[in-house]
């Protein structure tokens, strides 16, 4: 006789684990990466280096997981309570059953943000031809009153003026100081950009401020700096931030440099090699004004043959008369011309020498020396803030270890396959055990089950 299940089709039984596998692969085979913005909370790294956290919103929440290497590529702390937009992969962790995200890159939202106003700035400008190579204009060769237009206070500005003083010392520099970040800082640093292109003192002008985050290097992607930039009548040499950094401003100056000390290297020559041209340019002038000596003597030479060949006495006395005259006129102007050169290599090589940054140079390795030892003293400060925090863990550590609780006579048992026995159901009579004690193991059998 049939009953009335015999038709039913076979049950397919999955166990928690594979059930779990299949979600995980439907989870990942459907959703690609995915942008999520979100605020952080339960932030953790643990020693492995792997950073977990919980990603939320007002209503909801997802927990998160990021891997080394990436979680030690982050650009800053994550921190609870920070918004950040996070590109994920969807998954399932499979132990736990747990729907989760694995973030491959992370990065505050606000900074999210300014990139994507960024870009959108760049391609509507470069549409408008603001960019286009053909309309920058070539630094002049030897700049003669220089404009930088940058913080007074700013490392940028300091480098800028070592650099200069150090290359090209008959440079006239002016700091045209303006706030480099902030809202003050577009309207100042246009304001200032247009009223040194009215001026007519400079030959070039340099804009420039240190590194910083995006956001610290907002000002220098404004329109209106990009604007006042590729509107200048003097020509714009734009170095922002690190050599990474790029700003709209950068783009639209007459020349980008990667950092401040590169833009002053830019802006003048090297006083040393000026100096080894001068001086072939001297031994070239010896040489052209005695070959040129020489050649006239030559043809002096052979037009008193000439005149001997052809013995008119007097009128030969004459033109040797006047040939001597000019030769004598020829070798003055000469002799003149060439000491005036020399005179004004003279002058010129004095100048450079009282620039030399040779005295200098001793204020600044006793500062360098002051600065190594106090950095030795700090490095020998913090080792032993950090001896002395590792010894303090050492011992919080050594108190909650289930070590120092075998030493007070306590055991752990384990059954065959390794687990922890945590009761006595389930133990069958003559199962092998193992204990652990604190200083060894001990093997077991048991003899009576629980209810024998």
């Amino acid at each position: 006789m049939q009953t009335p299940g015999d038709n039913a089709p076979p049950r397919h039984i999955l166990t928690p684990s594979t059930l779990n596998r299949l979600v995980r692969g439907l989870l990942e085979d459907a959703l690609p990466l995915v942008w999520v913005e979100g605020e952080l909370s339960n932030v953790s790294r643990p020693a492995s280096g792997h950073l977990y956290f919980t990603l939320k919103d007002s209503a909801a929440q997802v927990r998160c997981a990021m891997f080394k290497p990436r979680s030690s590529w982050l650009r800053f702390r994550p921190a609870d309570g920070m918004q950040v937009l996070v590109r994920a992969r969807v998954g399932l962790y499979e132990p736990r059953g747990e729907f989760q995200l694995v973030a491959e890159h992370m990065e505050p939202a606000g900074e999210g943000a300014l990139r994507r106003q960024f870009e959108e700035l760049k391609a509507r400008l470069d549409t408008e031809g603001l960019f286009d190579p053909a309309r920058k204009r070539p630094l002049p060769r030897y700049v003669r009153r220089l404009g930088v237009i940058t913080s007074a206070t700013g490392a940028a500005v300091r480098d800028v003026l070592s650099v200069l003083a150090r290359r090209w010392p008959l440079v006239e520099v002016e700091v045209l100081p303006v706030p480099v970040q902030g809202r003050e800082a577009p309207p100042a640093i246009v304001a200032m950009l247009r009223k040194a292109a009215a001026c007519g003192r400079y030959d070039a002008l340099l804009l420039t401020r240190g590194g910083g985050s995006l956001e610290d290097l907002m000002a220098f992607n404004d329109e209106a700096v990009a604007r006042a930039v590729a509107a200048s009548a003097v020509p714009v040499v734009c170095a922002v931030g690190h050599e990474i950094d790029f700003s709209i401003a950068d783009f639209a100056a007459d020349l980008r440099a990667p950092t401040p000390s590169a833009a002053a290297e830019l802006l003048v020559p090297d006083a040393a090699a000026v100096e080894r041209h001068l001086r072939q340019l001297e031994q070239q002038l010896r040489s052209l004004e005695q070959r040129r000596l020489q050649s006239l003597a030559q043809r002096l030479d052979h037009l008193q043959a000439r005149l001997q060949s052809q013995r008119p006495q007097a009128r030969l006395a004459r033109d040797a008369l006047r040939l001597e005259q000019l030769e004598r006129r020829l070798l003055a102007a000469a002799r003149e011309a060439l000491r005036q050169r020399l005179a004004r290599l003279d002058r010129l090589q004095a100048r450079l020498l009282a620039q030399h940054p040779r005295p200098g140079l001793q204020p600044l390795r006793r500062r360098l020396d002051a600065d190594a030892r106090a950095l030795r003293q700090a490095i020998i400060r913090r080792l032993e803030r950090e001896r002395l925090t590792l010894r303090q863990a050492a011992r919080a550590l050594h108190a909650v270890s289930p070590l120092a609780t075998l030493e007070r006579g306590y055991a752990i048992l384990f059954d065959a396959d390794g687990r922890v026995v945590r009761s006595v159901r389930g133990v069958e009579a003559g199962e092998p055990l193992r204990a652990r004690l604190a200083d060894g193991e001990l093997p077991l059998r048991v003899r009576d089950a629980a209810g024998d």
